[in-house]
């Protein structure tokens, strides 16, 4: 679904006097929206071809520090410039910021004006390429969960993030009057993602004291990514309005369940889901079945763009709606892998693995390359599992910690092949470096439990 503004609807607006600012954003290897604002008739005139950032975008870390050791860009190559190229189709107003419209840009060489190969849009493209050379058009969907608190961002940070009350005092998964107690700020995200284009379905309370999710309508690949990441941003900037907070960390509390990003997929083909096949079983087309025993097979490999943290981990909790098992089931919320809509023709994977800290282009990348190893190779798809997957033993496991899940990347013949040397590389560094930092820190539980007794 293309955005809603077009390059002449622009200009009108612009003469208008409605639009005064303009967004160009790029994403970074955290997901986030980076980029500049210009003068709306800047962006007219000259800015719409391109502008610049400095490659330090792609080699930073969460607190925006330069991580040495990577090959693209360090203190030797002297963090020069990448060509921010603004994609014209993902034009849309921004109703929440007045006067403001906003726009998707790719990463570009300086010098070649290539793809940036490591560039999270970059290395979903790769993929959606070779889906298109087998026929086929990736369709997708991500569900976030985020949690909202009553104290503003900045009170938080000043706190040290102690002492945070979530809005909601009890769990109110499903509840309409629990979640009309925060309908005023729920309905401008909403209606505020709405008027950016971005088609919402529904908002509903979700399993936890505080927590929300929100869903957005089914598309294809690169639209859903570029919508997920706006949803994250638009939900920060309308809380932040509101004087509250929302986080999209996987696991805010030990005491409370994590927030999740399940990712829907399908291949389709002439305008049908080439899933479906009424005859076959659950109405899974073999195609299917071999898209889904690829990620099953090489879902250990991937994790670590599900979970590209070290909390993101702090998720994986038996009884808590987190899958620890990498299965398949029908309609099981235990199952890391769920087939949903069985025996229709909406039939599709759901990979319930992911956090909702991941990033949306190397997930749905990585959860593509694998599907596609699958389709290739006519893997076959093993028995589906039944009942309680936590109690399922001798089974394949989630990675439990993004040390492991680093090391199943950096080995994965399948990864390295669909993304390339340097890309996987440089995401292994990432998750290493975050795993370095968390090594050398002393955690509050540390204190506490060793302080007076070690």
């Amino acid at each position: 679904m293309p955005a809603n503004l077009t390059f002449d609807e622009l200009k009108k607006a612009v003469k208008a006097g409605e639009i005064d600012t303009v967004l160009t954003t790029v994403v970074d290897m955290q997901g986030r929206l980076m980029g500049k604002r210009f003068h709306a008739q800047h962006f007219i005139d000259s800015g719409h071809e391109e502008t610049h950032g400095c490659d330090y975008l792609l080699a930073v870390d969460m607190e925006m520090t330069p991580v040495q050791g990577y090959k693209s860009t360090n203190w030797a190559t002297g963090y020069g410039d990448y060509v921010h190229k603004p994609d014209l189709s993902t034009l849309r107003r921004v109703p929440w910021l007045p006067g403001t419209a906003m726009v998707m840009c790719d990463f570009l060489d300086h010098h070649t004006h290539e793809p940036v190969p490591h560039a999270p849009r970059s290395v979903l493209k790769r993929q959606l390429a070779r889906a298109s050379a087998l026929g086929f058009t990736p369709m997708m969907a991500s569900e976030l969960e985020f949690f909202l608190f009553e104290e503003a961002y900045n009170e938080l940070f000043d706190d040290g993030y102690r002492g945070m009350t979530p809005l909601s005092r009890y769990n109110i998964d499903y509840s309409i009057l629990g979640t009309s107690k925060e309908e005023g700020i729920m309905r401008d995200i909403r209606n505020g993602l709405f008027g950016a284009g971005i088609p919402i379905e529904n908002s509903k309370g979700e399993a936890e004291a505080g927590q929300e999710e929100i869903n957005v309508r089914y598309s294809d690949a690169l639209d859903t990514c570029d919508m997920h990441s706006i949803v994250k941003n638009g939900v920060k900037e309308i809380a932040h309005q509101h004087g509250v907070a929302a986080t999209f960390m996987a696991k805010w509390s030990h005491r409370h369940a994590g927030s999740s990003s399940h990712i829907h997929q399908s291949l389709w083909k002439d305008g049908r889901n080439a899933f479906h096949d009424p005859k076959g079983h659950h109405g899974m087309s073999a195609l299917m079945r071999h898209y889904l025993a690829g990620q099953l097979m090489h879902a250990r490999d991937l994790t670590l763009f599900l979970a590209p943290y070290v909390n993101s981990y702090k998720r994986f909790v038996v009884g808590m709606f987190a899958p620890t098992k990498a299965v398949w089931s029908t309609d099981n919320r235990t199952a890391g892998f769920r087939v949903c809509g069985a025996d229709t023709k909406g039939v599709r994977v759901e990979c319930r693995i992911g956090g909702a800290d991941l990033n949306p282009y190397m997930a749905c990348a990585a959860l593509l390359a694998a599907g596609l190893d699958g389709i290739e190779r006519k893997l076959e798809l093993e028995p589906e599992a039944s009942g309680d997957m936590y109690k399922a033993r001798r089974v394949r496991e989630i990675p439990k910690a993004l040390r492991e899940a680093a090391a199943l990347t950096a080995r994965s013949r399948m990864l390295r092949s669909a993304f390339g040397d340097d890309v996987v590389d440089h995401y292994v560094h990432a998750a290493e470096f975050e795993v370095s930092e968390m090594d050398r820190v002393v955690t509050d539980f540390e204190v506490r439990r060793g302080f007076e007794r070690a």
